[in-house]
């Protein structure tokens, strides 16, 4: 065992009391000198090295008054602190190094208390809003067991909150909601209820650990209103189609039928009749394609996912276009996983859209595409009238063109979104006109820079 060993192994109180004996032994030592070999009578003797003695004595007693005492009661201090006791307080006159430490410790008494208190107060808050929203909560811990649930939680699985506490996913039923793609909007039958239910993950930590937020939300009457809505929309638009189709087809046939029964007929009564039925057919004809383009909407099967490089699938689309020329500006050449006939069917629907505004202005169109971070940007330009409101634009069977069906957005939209992206369109700021953008994310895109070879 070594001297530094040795040392360390002495309390550091003992140690300050060793170190000032150490200083004082030479004086000591010295005045014993004196004393032994001064001329004096054996009682001043005694009397000196009493008082020598006594002297030591006291001033360790100070010491450890003055040195040893307020690092004690510091510890004491931060002791407590750390066991949560905050009351305990420290007094110094913040003069010395000592009070300094001292005032610091209070500071951090009064701070901590506020902050436990703050914490105190927002639990209580967040407990009872927990208790009172009427969304089941449940927090499970990195093991999948439960460690947290509200009383709406404990209501959905028809079991009070201690007893769910503690229990697997598995066993209250939760691991495919706690382990599968979310936001979700699922059919599902819990104990305490059955409907459609919308499941939402938050991670989180506590102590260090990570948790998982289950959220489950009761949908079923808002989906209702809103299928409610849609429906009642839905019978409106066809009903109106249907009627603008029937009501001229009632009028012409009830017209033929009187022409029919005439006596004499009119001369040019055969003429008539191939009018009216040409009418008839024509409007006939008119219902049947909007109810076909209804089934296209309802009917859209899922993306097939290919490589499609963006570049050939643009020039195609362009090359289709023979009512004017499309000025094309080139960006990277990227290639991304796509259904390529639904992109097709995209790209010309809002490539037609776009000639159909240029022509009634007798402008332009631009079609240009770039990259944005992890998105594929296609935009269609044109110098069109611009819309007048886009309120209405993705609005099944809504069209402000004559003879249009009024779902050639909806489509594009829905399409768009199969692929995880989006359709949106503005009116331009630079020139009239608006622009059609469509964004698609870029899976593992492979990028040439501009004018490399294929």
């Amino acid at each position: 065992m070594n001297e530094n060993t040795a040392v360390s192994r002495i309390a550091p109180d003992r140690r300050i009391v060793l170190v000032a004996l150490g200083t004082a032994l030479p004086s000591v030592l010295i005045a014993a000198a004196f004393i032994i070999t001064a001329d004096i009578s054996t009682r001043t003797r005694w009397m000196l090295a009493l008082l020598i003695v006594a002297s030591l004595a006291i001033g360790l007693r100070l010491l450890h008054e003055k040195v040893v005492r307020p690092w004690q009661t510091l510890a004491n201090m931060l002791a407590s602190l750390r066991e949560g006791d905050y009351s305990l307080r420290a007094r110094g006159s913040g003069r010395d190094p000592m009070g300094l430490a001292y005032l610091e410790a209070n500071m951090l008494a009064t701070s901590l208390r506020s902050q436990r208190l703050g914490a105190v107060e927002a639990e209580a808050l967040l407990r009872t809003v927990m208790g009172e929203i009427d969304v089941a909560v449940f927090a499970f811990d990195e093991n999948d067991r439960l460690a947290l649930v509200n009383r709406a939680g404990a209501r959905l699985l028809a079991e009070g909150v201690n007893e769910l506490i503690g229990r697997s996913a598995v066993q209250l039923g939760l691991a495919d909601a706690l382990h599968e793609n979310h936001p979700r909007v699922r059919d599902h039958a819990f104990p305490g209820a059955e409907g459609r239910w919308e499941t939402r993950l938050h991670p989180f930590r506590q102590d260090g650990r990570p948790h998982t937020l289950l959220v489950v939300a009761d949908v079923s009457r808002a989906l209702r209103e809103e299928e409610l809505i849609a429906w009642q929309r839905l019978v409106r638009v066809l009903s109106h189609e249907i009627n603008n189709s029937l009501t001229p087809i009632k009028s012409i046939a009830g017209s033929l039928q009187d022409l029919m029964s005439a006596h004499p007929r009119p001369a040019d009564a055969d003429d008539d009749v191939r009018d009216g039925l040409s009418i008839i057919s024509g409007r006939a004809d008119s219902l049947s394609r909007f109810m076909r383009s209804y089934a296209q909407l309802a009917k859209l099967p899922p993306p097939e996912l290919r490589d499609v490089r963006v570049e050939n699938w643009v020039r195609r689309i362009v090359a289709l276009e023979t009512r004017m020329p499309i000025r094309l500006v080139e960006g990277e050449h990227v290639t991304i996983r796509a259904d390529g006939d639904q992109l097709d069917q995209l790209l010309i629907n809002l490539v037609r859209n776009a000639v159909d505004a240029a022509l009634e202005a007798e402008g332009g169109v631009q079609l240009r595409w770039l990259t944005n971070g992890d998105s594929l940007v296609v935009q269609v330009l044109d110098e069109g009238p611009g819309l007048p409101s886009t309120a209405n634009l993705f609005v099944p069977f809504f069209t402000t063109k004559r003879g249009g069906s009024g779902i050639g957005l909806v489509l594009c939209r829905q399409i768009a979104e199969n692929h995880g992206g989006t359709v949106e369109l503005r009116n331009r700021h630079d020139s009239r006109g608006c622009i059609a953008e469509l964004r698609l994310p870029l899976a593992s895109p492979r990028r040439r820079p501009p004018g490399a070879p294929a």
